[in-house]
């Protein structure tokens, strides 16, 4: 894919120096690393500390721009160092190898570099994993390629590594943690990364510091199985919603010419990863769709869900998905304690299973009307119906007068008066017939009338009526005479207008409710009726 003209907009200072300033700001924000002078080289600050306890030391690295992996995994429980090279290249053999030298030096329980399967970091880290053996130090290499966007049939230099490498760092620095030996850590790395995969999608690309983005997506394309600098993907396709964009990629990910299978009842942690540009609310909707599609479609249990920014490709704006099949072994490596702020520690595990809610849910608690009011409900039926036919009449001269309203509402607001109006209408004459407004009963039925225009009519009117509503409805359950309904309704508008005053309502707003206020305070009911009135007519 042709790179693009212009350069794309960033916060940074000189691109040549990008990277050295961002590991700058690591360290600097995180009390527990330094970095190795003359190097962009991250290291645990307690590093002789995992020497002298005799723990092996954890190695990663690559090309920045996919921040925070992977400076940001440095710590207790994770990576003892991380090596980074320019944006998108593979860091240089001198600096893997001044790394190695630091962890590894005096450190009989040995080092192991774990490496996303990309030409130059498999190349640069052999190299300096031989001349470090040449110096004596105990040290593997761990290769993770967990791609599975092209087929097991493609001929190709491999798999691709992507997210699922900081599962592996995981698992392995919860090992090392432990005091597990050199050879047990790598058997488990590598049975992870056997055992796992990745799939993407990108909705646009990236641009590296100082220069313009690297393809081009059209408004309505989205991109599957790309890799991390922007290598092409399988396909382009429409972009799709959001369900059966997740359906797509988990069944190319666990398709017959993939490298991994599910099958019913599989046990697997998920990690929804953010590539950098993706907003949080895609994120969750994008998790949600993901965990629904594996427990309810391919029947298998997600023990645990990871959705955040792990792996990024600078601001595409994209993610990926990363199945890995666990046991309980795996799941307390996952599970073991790290100090590394980028991973998410999840201080309650989730799982997800077939048959079972995927939300949890609690049941919110009910009104109920008081039992002295209800118990004269039967008493009230002429009231009642002469209630009804009111509340029937208004909402159909609300509904009428739609138009109207909104040609009145243009000259001074947005136009959408009338429209609001006759949604809370619409919403009463729903709850007349349902059953829901209890007519006969004052209290409770302006109390519903509160309910159904707080969630139906929306807008401030919605609010503002809803107060009045139910501050008149707390008196009227206490005083359910004729008095008290007039006192309810001045205590209703003395809690709107306390509220509106105190806030930013607009000017026909203001005047309707300073209509109302005077209307309930007149010693005169027909004054009060005839202000009411006129209020409503405005």
């Amino acid at each position: 894919m042709a790179e693009q003209e212009g350069v794309a907009k960033k916060l940074v200072n000189d691109p040549t120096v990008a990277v050295d300033e961002a590991i700058s700001g690591l360290v600097m924000t995180t009390p527990t690393l330094v970095r190795l002078q003359g190097h962009r080289v991250v290291i645990r600050k307690d590093v002789d500390s995992v020497i002298t306890a005799g723990r092996v030391a954890i190695m990663s690295g690559g090309g920045s721009g996919h921040e925070p992996a992977m400076g940001g995994y440095v710590g207790r429980g994770m990576l003892t160092a991380a090596v980074a090279g320019a944006v998108f290249t593979s860091p240089p053999p001198a600096s893997i190898l001044a790394a190695i030298r630091e962890i590894g030096f005096g450190n009989k329980a040995g080092v192991l570099l774990i490496v996303m399967n990309y030409t130059g970091d498999r190349l640069n880290f052999g190299l300096a994993q031989e001349r470090a053996r040449l110096e004596g130090i105990k040290v593997q290499m761990v290769v993770v390629g967990e791609d599975c966007a092209l087929p097991v049939t493609e001929k190709t230099a491999g798999r691709r590594g992507l997210c699922g490498t900081i599962l592996v760092h995981k698992i392995s620095g919860a090992m090392a943690d432990q005091g597990c030996s050199l050879e047990e850590i790598a058997a488990a790395a590598e049975a992870a990364a056997r055992d796992m995969g990745t799939m993407s999608v990108s909705l646009s690309a990236c641009s590296v510091p100082g220069k313009g983005p690297s393809f081009v997506l059209q408004e309505d394309e989205m991109e599957l199985g790309l890799g991390i600098h922007g290598e092409a993907g399988i396909r382009r396709d429409k972009v799709q919603p959001a369900d059966q964009v997740i359906a797509t990629m988990v069944e190319h990910l666990v398709g017959s010419q993939s490298y991994i299978s599910l099958k019913a009842g599989d046990r697997v942690v998920l990690v929804v990863n953010n590539l950098g540009g993706t907003s949080c609310l895609e994120m969750s909707i994008v998790a949600r769709a993901t965990i629904q599609y594996l427990v309810q479609v391919k029947l298998v249990r997600v023990e645990r869900c990871y959705v955040g920014s792990y792996m990024t490709s600078l601001e595409m704006a994209g993610v990926s998905i990363t199945v890995l099949h666990v046991d309980d072994e795996r799941l307390q490596h996952l599970d073991y304690p790290t100090d590394v702020p980028s991973w998410t520690s999840l201080s309650e595990c989730a799982q997800y299973q077939p048959g079972h809610p995927l939300v949890e849910e609690r049941i919110p608690r009910t009104q109920s009307v008081q039992k002295e009011v209800s118990d004269n409900a039967g008493s009230c039926g002429e009231l009642g119906s002469i209630v009804r036919k009111v509340l029937q009449s208004v909402s159909d001269a609300l509904i009428n007068a739609e138009d109207r309203l909104n040609d009145l509402d243009r000259g001074s607001g947005d136009g959408d008066c009338g429209s609001t109006l006759k949604r809370g209408a619409q919403a009463v004459l729903h709850g007349l017939s349902s059953g829901a407004i209890l007519c006969s009963v004052p209290s409770a039925c302006l109390s519903a009338l509160a309910n159904i225009i707080e969630n139906d009519m929306g807008g401030s009117s919605g609010a503002l009526y809803s107060i009045m509503l139910a501050a008149a409805a707390a008196h009227l359950a206490k005083d359910p005479t004729l008095k008290g309904l007039v006192e309810a309704f001045k205590i209703g508008v003395d809690a709107i207008m306390k509220l509106a005053l105190n806030s930013l309502v607009g000017y026909h707003g203001l005047t309707g409710l300073c209509l109302l206020d005077m209307a309930v305070h007149s010693q005169e009911t027909g004054q009060c009726l005839m202000l009411w009135f006129l209020h409503m007519r405005l």
